[in-house]
This record gives C-alpha cells, sequence and structure tokens, in this order.
C-alpha cells in the first residue's frame, strides 16, 4: 500500500479556479443558486455538501482510474453476478470479528474453511483449522507466523538468544513474504532464477535449509509468469534431507491463484495436503476464487500445526470469540461473496470457469508466440497466465514500449524485468480472469498488431530509468 502524504501546496485554490471546477448543474434544484465553487481537496471543508454534489464530484474523478475490466496485470476479480452484488451490499454494514453477534456469517465462515479442507485433501476435514483474512497477505503473515512459533517451541533452548529463524523460498515469492521476514526478523534465504528455471528448485531450497529454518514456501502458480511450482518434488527432497540429517523442515503452500485452479484442472497433480510435510496452505478468494477484494483463506493440516497461543479468545460484545487474524474489524460480505460462489458453481461450475480462463490463455499465448516479435516463457497451461519477451533480433523497441502503448488503447498490461540473476531479463504478462473473453483476447491482439508497424519504425527502444518503468503488479 503507498505511504501517501498531505497536499504539496501546489493546490490552485483561487477562487476563478474553484469556481470552475464545478459544473453548475451540481446545484441541487437550481444552476444558479446551486454550489459555486469547488470544495477543498486537502482539507475538510468547512460545510456540507447535496449527497448528489459530493457523488459526482468523486464519480467524475475516478472515471480517470483505468478500466479494471481491460486490467491484465491484476489477478483479483474484476466481475461477478448482480445477486453476489446484492449480498454483499447487504452485509457490508456486518462487522466479520462480531461472531456473537452476526452467528451466521460466522457460520458461512466456517462452511468455506470445511469446503477448502475438503478440496484440498485435509486427512480430516472435520480437524482441519482456518479461517478467512483479507487476503493473501494476510493468510501467508498468518503461516508465517505459525511457522516460526513452532520452530521456537522445538529450540526454547536456543532461541532468542543465539538462534535467528530463516524462511526458504524462491526468489520470485510475492513480496508478502519479504515484508512476513522484516517485520516478525526472520532471515528470507531465498533461490534464485538461474537460465530459464523462473521459480524454485527443490535442490537448491533443501540445501540451504539447516537447524534454523521454519519452512520452505512453495508458491502455485507464480506471479512472474504464471508456471506451477514443484510441490511434490520438494518434500521428496525435504523428505530425503530428513533421513540424512535428522532435519523435519515443515512446507508452507502459497496457493493464492493455483490453489483455485489446480484442484479443478489439474486434479492429477500432488501439491496439497496429500503430501505429509504440507503443514499450510493459503489462498486469495478474490483471486481465482473469483470474490471482489479482498479476502483470502488459511488453513491448516490440523490444530498440531497452529500453536494454540496464537489463537486468542476474546470476551467482545457479550460472546466468547477465538481468532487468530492479524486484522480485526473488516465487512463480512466478502466472506459471504465467497460462501455464494463456493455454492453457485460447485466443483463442476468451478471446473467450467477456469477451463474456459486456461482456454483463453493458452490460445492467446499460441497466437503472440506466432508473432515474429515476441519469444514466450509460458503458454498459460498452469496458471491462465503467461509472460513472453520480445525476439532476440527486436531492437527498435522493448517490452516498456509495448506496454506504454497499449496503456493507450485502454489495455493495462504490465512490463517488468525479472530478480536476482536474471536481471538481464524484461517481460510482458498477461493474467487472464474470468469475464476475460476470447473476444476480449481478440481485441488486444488486433490492437497489439496494429501498434507493432509503429514500435518496428522506432530507432531504439524509448529507454526510460526503472522508476518510470510499468511497475509490476502482483
Amino acid at each position: 500500500m503507498a505511504l501517501h502524504q498531505g497536499t504539496t501546496g501546489t493546490e490552485d485554490h483561487t477562487p476563478e479556479r474553484r469556481r470552475l471546477a464545478v459544473n453548475p448543474f451540481f446545484g441541487p434544484a437550481d444552476p444558479v443558486g446551486g454550489r459555486t465553487a469547488a470544495p477543498p481537496t486537502h482539507r475538510l471543508p468547512d460545510g456540507p455538501m447535496p449527497p448528489l454534489t459530493a457523488y459526482q464530484l468523486v464519480h467524475d474523478e475516478l472515471m480517470l482510474d483505468g478500466n479494471s475490466r481491460l486490467n491484465l496485470a491484476t489477478f483479483v476479480t474484476t466481475w461477478m453476478e448482480p445477486q453476489a452484488a446484492d449480498l454483499m451490499a447487504e452485509c457490508r454494514d456486518k462487522n466479520m470479528i462480531d461472531k456473537d453477534e452476526y452467528p451466521r456469517t460466522a457460520e458461512l465462515e466456517r462452511r468455506c474453511v470445511a469446503m477448502l479442507a475438503d478440496l484440498w485433501h485435509a486427512p480430516d476435514p472435520a480437524s482441519a483449522v482456518g479461517c478467512s483474512t483479507t487476503g493473501s497477505s494476510e493468510a501467508c503473515m498468518l503461516a508465517g507466523l505459525a511457522l516460526k512459533r513452532r520452530w521456537a517451541k522445538r529450540n526454547g533452548d536456543r532461541y532468542p538468544a543465539k538462534a535467528r529463524p530463516n524462511l526458504v523460498m524462491g526468489v520470485n515469492v510475492q513480496v508478502c513474504w519479504e515484508k512476513f521476514c522484516n517485520f516478525w526478523e526472520v532471515e528470507a534465504r531465498l533461490v534464485p532464477m538461474e537460465g530459464n528455471r523462473f521459480h524454485l528448485d527443490p535442490q537448491a531450497a533443501a540445501e540451504l535449509c539447516d537447524e534454523n529454518t521454519i519452512g520452505v514456501v512453495a508458491v502455485l502458480g507464480s506471479t512472474f509468469d504464471g508456471s506451477y511450482e514443484p510441490v511434490g518434488e520438494l518434500c521428496a527432497a525435504l523428505d530425503d534431507l530428513q533421513e540424512r540429517t535428522g532435519l523435519d523442515v515443515p512446507v508452507h503452500v502459497d496457493g493464492a491463484s493455483g490453489a483455485m485452479v489446480a484442484p479443478f484442472l489439474d486434479e492429477g497433480l500432488v501439491w496439497d495436503f496429500r503430501l505429509p510435510r504440507v503443514c499450510s496452505i493459503n489462498t486469495s478468494g478474490h483471486k481465482y476464487g473469483l470474490v471482489y477484494p479482498g479476502v483470502g483463506w488459511a488453513l491448516w493440516r490440523s490444530p498440531d500445526e497452529l500453536p494454540e497461543e496464537l489463537v486468542f479468545r476474546v470476551n467482545y460484545l457479550g460472546g466468547d470469540m477465538p481468532t487468530f487474524a492479524l486484522n480485526f474489524s473488516r465487512p463480512g460480505a466478502q466472506v459471504v461473496a465467497q460462501y455464494y460462489t463456493f455454492l453457485r458453481l460447485g466443483r463442476e461450475g468451478y471446473r467450467a470457469v477456469q477451463h474456459t480462463a486456461r482456454e483463453v490463455a493458452t490460445g492467446l499465448a499460441e497466437r503472440i508466440g506466432a508473432l515474429d516479435d515476441f519469444r514466450l516463457l509460458t503458454r498459460g497451461d498452469q496458471l491462465p497466465v503467461f509472460a513472453f519477451t520480445t525476439a532476440p533480433d527486436v531492437t527498435s523497441f522493448d517490452v516498456f514500449d509495448v506496454s506504454r502503448r497499449l496503456r493507450e488503447r485502454g489495455w493495462l498490461v504490465p512490463a517488468y524485468t525479472f530478480p536476482a540473476n536474471r536481471r538481464d531479463l524484461s517481460v510482458l504478462r498477461v493474467v487472464c480472469r474470468n469475464g476475460f473473453s476470447a473476444d476480449l483476447a481478440e481485441l488486444l491482439l488486433e490492437d497489439l498488431r496494429l501498434l507493432l508497424p509503429e514500435l518496428r519504425a522506432q530507432v531504439r527502444p524509448l529507454t526510460r530509468d526503472a522508476a518510470q518503468a510499468t511497475a509490476f503488479h502482483h
């Protein structure tokens, strides 16, 4: 989240400028007798205004935002059915934390946890524990805290005086894991990218583990290129490590996106609680869980994986309320929308939606890969996401030029440079979500083809420094 600052002092407060900033029609009845000056934007106005006027002022400014449906950078859901929106509106005033006051909302959360435990093959779905969160970032924080606390209990004679815990993961992990390590004083041990491997290598991860390793994070669906990390191979490498050294290192699966794709499209892939070494899993309900932001889920294999001391039991507003989320007050609307979507689609419905997204992704990737100007890194056959870069012989433009020119036509396609050991590689990434149809994919391809003659005619890429490049959107 950006750190927002106050006014820079550049705001134009002249009476004439403020008068011209407001449409005379914003007066509630009489265009002459209505509001005659725009309100200040960096301090509270002196008095109130009619609700329709306030709405229109905010509405008009928000028109300058990008069109979320054309945002191919974000993994976050940008379309839901009107019935889901109605339910969310009905529940937006319910505080999710007030489980005693809103017991049915709490029950829907519990049912969602049970459904996910069953979907992810928990040994006993009835005993698996979990909770909703504001998104995968909070869910990852909770999972990391549980890993650290379990490690600290096993190493009570050495920690905190003599031992510093570490967490092993690929350099491609989402930034929330870097935040976790920073906030909770854990050393981040990162497996770098090498060659055409853009995510974690199981053997390299095992070699980074020692007696201070609290766990290894495997990402089911890397945000850099949409590929699954080999969770099964990672667990096998850690099994071998335990046989050789006695080190028992647990695995957390960051399934922010893939945990709501693989169960429906890749049923033969073993990545979840079927692997005994997987102790916890998170996902984003607001990504391929198909719910508006923000809702995430964190689940543990059994109560043994979630230390009891992390569960707070609060006597709050007349009821005993166990909670182990980082946030407290938040609306129940997203949890209700998640339950609605689970009921609405079921397994076969989710399979149909995710299959469509993957078909759109693989089809679009194939057609972009057929253009001589580009080279595919991934093909959208895991997550419905693919990454591509310019062909080796292209010297007149780069991926940042392509991203900028597509933005002129309304498309938001991120361009970014890969991390350590592959900083020489800059790519474009396309996220195909529910609502990004084959027709929209065809329009994107058409716009890309129309831009290519102009890009090819450039003398060289319009190089900009890294700070000016299109941001990387997780």
